[in-house]
C-alpha cells in the first residue's frame, strides 16, 4: 500500500539498509553521529509511511545545505528563554530536525511539570515532517502539536503573489489498542515535494493541487513547481497558513513569509521557525480512560459506511500506520530518480552507495 501511484515498479529497499547508508552521509559532511543518525531516522521514517515528499528525496538537497548553503553541521540548539510553560529555543543554525527534536523534548520534560508547554524556535532550517516530532509525545502519553513556516509558495486569497507558506500542522493523539491518531498536513492541497515525486514518476497531478504561474488550475507537476501551490479550502486554508506562520515564527522572532527567501533562491540559513507543543493527558483526564475513548473513535470511524468508489475510511494516521509495517516487513519502495540522488550524494561525500541497487 502506497500514498502514491507507480510503487510496484519501484526498487524495494531495506529501512535498516537506508538508514546506515542516510547516516553515513550525513557524517560525512561533518555531524555528529547522533546527529546524524536523528536526520536520517527523520527522512526514512517519512518514506517508510508513505510520505515520499519528505523522505531521503531530500538527501542531496540537505547534503547541499549541509557543505555549501551555509547550515551548519555542528550547530547546538539551547533554550534562550524560559518562564512556566513557554519555552524559547534557538537552534543554532543547525538542521531542523536537530533543533526541532530538542524543542520537543525540552516541551515533554517541561510538560511533565506544567500540564503543558509549548517551545518556540527560532535560528532553525527545514525540518521535514512534523509527524516525527509529534509522535515523539505518544511514548510518555502525551499528545504532541507542531507546526512550521515554509518557503512562500501560495498567494493569499484573492491574489497571485507568492507571499505565503503552507506552513504545515501536525498532531499525535495516543490511544490504547488502535494505533494513535496523527495528523500531519499543510493548508494547501498539495506540498512542492509531494509534486516533486509525481514529476519523477512522470505522472500528472491531481486536479485542485496546483496553478500555473498565472493563477490557472494546472495538472501538470512542472508547471505546478514553477506556479502556485492552492490552498485547501478556498479562503479557510490561506486563513490558517497565515495563523500558522505567525505561531511558527513571531513568539521566536524568526522569518515569516518572504522574509524566509524564496523557492528560487532559497530559504536563508537559520531563519526558520517553528513551534512544539506537548500536553500531559494524565494533567486532564484519566490516561486509561482518555486512550479507550480515542479507540472508539478510530473504531467508529473504520467501521463507518464507505462512500462509492473507497474501501473504508481511515482515522488521520492509519493509513500512514499500515504503510509503515508493510515497509518495515518488505522494505521501501524509491523510484530511480530518488536512488540516483541518493547515490549522487553519496559520492560527493564520498560514501559508499553499495547498499543501493545499481542504476
Amino acid at each position: 500500500m502506497s500514498l502514491y501511484p507507480g510503487t510496484e515498479t519501484e526498487s524495494r529497499i531495506p529501512m535498516a539498509a537506508l538508514l546506515r547508508l542516510c547516516t553515513e552521509i550525513f557524517q560525512a559532511c561533518r555531524m555528529s553521529r547522533g546527529d546524524a543518525a536523528l536526520l536520517a531516522e527523520s527522512l526514512v521514517m517519512a518514506d517508510a509511511r508513505g510520505v515520499h515528499s519528505h523522505g531521503v528525496l531530500r538527501v542531496p538537497d540537505y547534503v547541499d545545505k549541509l557543505l555549501v548553503g551555509g547550515v551548519d553541521p555542528q550547530g547546538r540548539p539551547r533554550v534562550v528563554r524560559e518562564a512556566a510553560g513557554a519555552i524559547v529555543v534557538d537552534g543554532g543554525n543547525s538542521m531542523g530536525q536537530i533543533g526541532s527534536a530538542f524543542a520537543m523534548h525540552r516541551a515533554m520534560e517541561r510538560a511533565r511539570e506544567t500540564g503543558i508547554a509549548l517551545a518556540a524556535v527560532r535560528g532553525s532550517n527545514h525540518c521535514g515532517t512534523m509527524a516525527y516530532f509529534v509522535m515523539m509525545a505518544l511514548e510518555a502519553d502525551m499528545i504532541g502539536v507542531a507546526a512550521t513556516n515554509a518557503l512562500p509558495t501560495m498567494a493569499p486569497w484573492g491574489g497571485i503573489d507568492k507571499i505565503l507558506g503552507i506552513n504545515p500542522l501536525g498532531v499525535a493523539i495516543p490511544a490504547g489498542e488502535e494505533p494513535p491518531i496523527v495528523y500531519d498536513a499543510a493548508f494547501s492541497a498539495s506540498s512542492h515535494g509531494k509534486i516533486r515525486v509525481y514529476k519523477q514518476k512522470g505522472f500528472p497531478i491531481p486536479e485542485g493541487w496546483a496553478f500555473d504561474a498565472q493563477g490557472r488550475p494546472t495538472t501538470d507537476p512542472a508547471l505546478a513547481i514553477d506556479g502556485l501551490l492552492q490552498p485547501i479550502g478556498g479562503y479557510k486554508g490561506t486563513g490558517l497558513a497565515v495563523v500558522f506562520g505567525v505561531l511558527s515564527t513571531l513568539l521566536a522572532g524568526a522569518s515569516f513569509g518572504t522574509e524566509l527567501g524564496n523557492m528560487v533562491d532559497g530559504p536563508r540559513a537559520g531563519a526558520d521557525g517553528h513551534f512544539y507543543l506537548a500536553v500531559k493527558v494524565g494533567a486532564f483526564v484519566d490516561v486509561g480512560t482518555f486512550k479507550a475513548r480515542v479507540d472508539g473513535v478510530v473504531r467508529q470511524i473504520r467501521e463507518s459506511r464507505p462512500a462509492p468508489g473507497f474501501a473504508r475510511a481511515y482515522a488521520p494516521g492509519e493509513l500512514e500506520a499500515e504503510t509503515e509495517r508493510e515497509h518495515r516487513a518488505h522494505g521501501i519502495p524509491l523510484n530511480a530518480e530518488t536512488l540516483a540522488g541518493v547515490r549522487q550524494a553519496a559520492g560527493r561525500v564520498g560514501v559508499s552507495a553499495s547498499a543501493l541497487p545499481s542504476a
